[in-house]
């Protein structure tokens, strides 16, 4: 489990119990990576104290960051979790299934259960429609083998958002790539602290660059 992580000392607790809580159930050997990205809080006491792996990294894009955690991985399976996603038994294991029987890589479908805005209940329903029609994997949670993380040639960091969207194409040239039936719970942080406007216009930019 790879997660990259800058300033989450507050979001990161609960993200590395739920995966800790999956993987027991799970009962199959696995590590807990935490890259942190330069973080001037307590991030990576936080990540050890739960007796995460830390890699220290100063990149400033998360492309980079996951890449780094790739890299210092020891297992064959890398699931790439965000620090404000919660994951369960039952992402893992069908996770693993759908990468034993073939699959280069697949994704989850996502959920906010924190209460938000009403226009950001309906941007993320939208979002969701369209953007999982693609079947493209989101960032809060995607999933490979070493093999086909190496072949694709990982994130791409020329890219400095939107990095899941290219990295789920490049899996799909190499073979079928799948979302899992369950969606995972992520934060909705982002549409509490930014007004609907503001993210509009980020997102188009990146759309647009």
């Amino acid at each position: 489990f790879i997660i990259p992580a800058f300033n989450e000392e507050h979001e990161l607790p609960a993200t590395l119990a739920a995966i800790r809580a999956a993987a027991a159930e799970f009962r199959q050997p696995y590590e807990i990576i935490v890259v942190d990205d330069a973080s001037d809080d307590s991030t990576a006491e936080v990540a050890r104290r739960a007796g995460a792996r830390v890699i220290a990294v100063r990149c400033r894009q998360i492309a980079a960051v996951r890449n780094a955690g790739a890299r210092a991985a020891q297992g064959e399976i890398f699931c790439f979790v965000d620090a404000d996603t919660h994951i369960g038994a039952s992402h893992v294991a069908e996770a693993v299934a759908i990468l034993r029987a073939g699959s280069a890589g697949g994704g989850a479908r996502v959920r906010v259960d924190e209460e938000i805005p009403r226009w950001a209940k309906f941007s993320v329903w939208l979002f969701a429609k369209l953007y999982f029609a693609a079947n493209l994997g989101a960032g809060a949670f995607l999933f490979t083998t070493r093999e086909f993380f190496e072949r694709s040639g990982g994130f791409d960091e020329h890219y400095f958002a939107g990095e899941e969207v290219y990295f789920s194409k490049a899996l799909k040239k190499l073979g079928k790539f799948s979302l899992l039936t369950e969606p995972v719970a992520t934060s909705g942080r982002k549409l509490r602290i930014y007004s609907g406007p503001y993210l509009l216009r980020q997102t188009l930019q990146i759309i647009v660059g």
